[in-house]
């Protein structure tokens, strides 16, 4: 199909054109459809020309639009009463200051997989946005976050990016962002300014994975919940580099990194150990079970598979003076260990003796 059709029915709500050839629309393509809600008209061949006309903005009663996959270089006039717009993998590269007038409903902008970079996004462009609450960026071209972000929203995707520093100004005004996700780009613990987390009252998630830091970095949000730093060159852990967070970290992932046991100090995760829940060191350097990891006083989730780990000492993970233990799952495979000669008791305490993994080790079966 590549023309869409006029089709007259006053009681449709949801009309869905997706995946098929539509590089045309006639003006009064939609004007039998006065109450259409929801309209999917992604992977289609539409460009700027095909919407033209203010052919959307008519559907005064539209909240949800999906035009991924197409050819627009720019967005659409679209009605105010519109709550979700989807335009991921388009050919947009640049946000004009009135490109999202009217727009004051919108709670959901999904604008992956295109060519914007923050240079070509206008600090007025997302003003009209009053109530946005997620705001997808990913795999754009974006060396540092716009300006001008919404002090409504509370989840930013910008992973696949090009980013390199994250400064004090983009973030000033975001005082109700939940979940940051930075993963997949350029950035290092010297390209964050040192207060570019401080008006984050709300931050709860932050996913700094697949970038290039070689330490935690300091100045976290205080009221951060779970921090992701999964495949990074972190050789280092600071010593009281948590301790500032308000209610304490929950998850810690920091799996696919260099850490050995130098890298951790003695003060290292103070500030976590009542809090945690999840700590994710496998696919390190560590050639012996940390001894900071039986002070935890929530753990549930350890991982330490894929070291280089050859000893587990009696109390390394158990100790007797830590009754109640909620650790409920171990993993260790994949380490250098004779699992025979491993203590009786070592792991006592764990709550469920099938969330022990001790297979494979390297070199046995």
């Amino acid at each position: 199909m590549t023309h869409l059709p006029i089709i007259h029915n006053l009681q449709a709500t949801n009309l869905d054109m997706a995946e098929n050839n539509i590089r045309a629309i006639a003006p009064q393509a939609f004007s039998g459809l006065p109450n259409l809600d929801t309209l999917d008209l992604s992977k289609n061949k539409l460009d700027d020309e095909s919407l033209g006309q203010n052919l959307v903005s008519n559907l005064t009663y539209l909240k949800r639009l999906n035009l991924d996959g197409n050819q627009l270089t720019r967005i659409p006039a679209l009605p105010p009463s519109l709550e979700e717009l989807k335009m991921n993998n388009n050919k947009l590269s640049t946000l004009t200051p009135h490109c999202l007038e009217g727009l004051k409903n919108l709670l959901t902008l999904e604008l992956e997989e295109n060519s914007l970079h923050e240079a070509s996004v206008s600090p007025l462009a997302f003003r009209p946005l009053e109530r946005l609450l997620y705001l997808q960026l990913d795999n754009n071209r974006f060396r540092s976050l716009p300006l001008g972000l919404p002090p409504s929203l509370q989840e930013l995707e910008m992973n696949k990016n090009l980013i390199e520093e994250v400064t004090h100004e983009a973030l000033r005004g975001c005082i109700h962002l939940r979940v940051l996700d930075l993963s997949h780009n350029l950035l290092h613990e010297q390209g964050i300014d040192t207060r570019a987390w401080t008006h984050l009252k709300s931050l709860e998630a932050l996913d700094l994975s697949y970038n290039q830091f070689t330490s935690v970095p300091m100045e976290l949000p205080r009221h951060l919940r779970k921090l992701t730093l999964q495949h990074n060159d972190i050789s280092h852990i600071p010593a009281f580099v948590f301790r500032h967070l308000r209610r304490g970290l929950q998850s810690l992932r920091l799996s696919h990194n260099a850490l050995s046991n130098e890298s951790i100090g003695r003060a290292s995760f103070v500030g976590t150990y009542r809090s945690l829940g999840e700590l994710l060191l496998d696919h390190n350097r560590l050639g012996d079970v940390p001894r900071c990891v039986r002070q935890f006083k929530n753990l549930q989730v350890l991982r330490l598979d894929n070291n280089q780990i050859r000893l587990v000492k009696q109390w390394g993970v158990c100790h007797p003076r830590n009754p109640g233990s909620t650790l409920a799952s171990v993993h260790l495979e994949n380490n250098l260990l004779e699992v025979e000669r491993i203590p009786p008791h070592a792991f006592s305490c764990l709550s469920d003796a099938q969330g022990l993994v001790l297979y494979p080790q390297q070199g046995h079966s």
